[in-house]
């Protein structure tokens, strides 16, 4: 194990005391716990009375921020859609106009079929975009799942450690 007390964990986060735990830094003690041993993890899981409540906040702004992201990559999407549009339609407009020589007529054409071939290259990279940004999302909020079931796994181990009927006899 990396961390092997609180005290190695609080100053990889950078904090003095577990009440500076930003939501940021509560995402970054989740991705940290597979590193911790599971009884330091507990121990520090228990000190914050509010835990479910924080995990929530932290999952809802993750929800926030992509929410927010998704809308101004949508309106990003459509100016460049009409942008493009725009283009063609001037291209068009130049196209049939009379008394054009081919090499004009091919040059406009080709300018016509340059603006779809960007579009389209525009279209795959929001969609990369979208998949990495998804990604990000489900790390997040399952870092904070996990954090979940560490703290409720952890109550209950405990639990069973401290009564007479956690353990099974013959």
């Amino acid at each position: 194990m990396r961390y092997k007390n609180e005290a190695d964990i609080k100053q990889a986060l950078g904090i003095d005391s577990w009440r500076n735990l930003s939501k940021d830094k509560m995402i970054r003690f989740a991705a940290m716990m597979p590193d911790m041993g599971t009884e330091v993890a507990l121990k520090i899981v228990e000190q914050f009375p509010a835990f479910k409540e924080f995990a929530m906040d932290a999952v809802d702004a993750m929800e926030k921020a992509h929410e927010s992201t998704l809308s101004a990559n949508k309106q990003s999407q459509e100016h460049v859609h009409r942008a493009f549009q725009e283009i063609r339609a001037i291209l068009k407009g130049e196209l049939s106009k009379e008394n054009l020589s081919w090499e004009e007529k091919k040059f406009l054409i080709e300018q016509i079929q340059e603006t779809g071939r960007l579009e389209f290259q525009k279209d795959s990279e929001n969609k990369r975009f979208l998949d990495g940004a998804l990604k990000k999302v489900l790390v997040g909020t399952g870092a904070a799942l996990a954090l979940g079931v560490a703290f409720v796994g952890g109550k209950v181990m405990a639990e069973s450690k401290d009564s007479p009927e956690g353990s099974l006899e013959a």
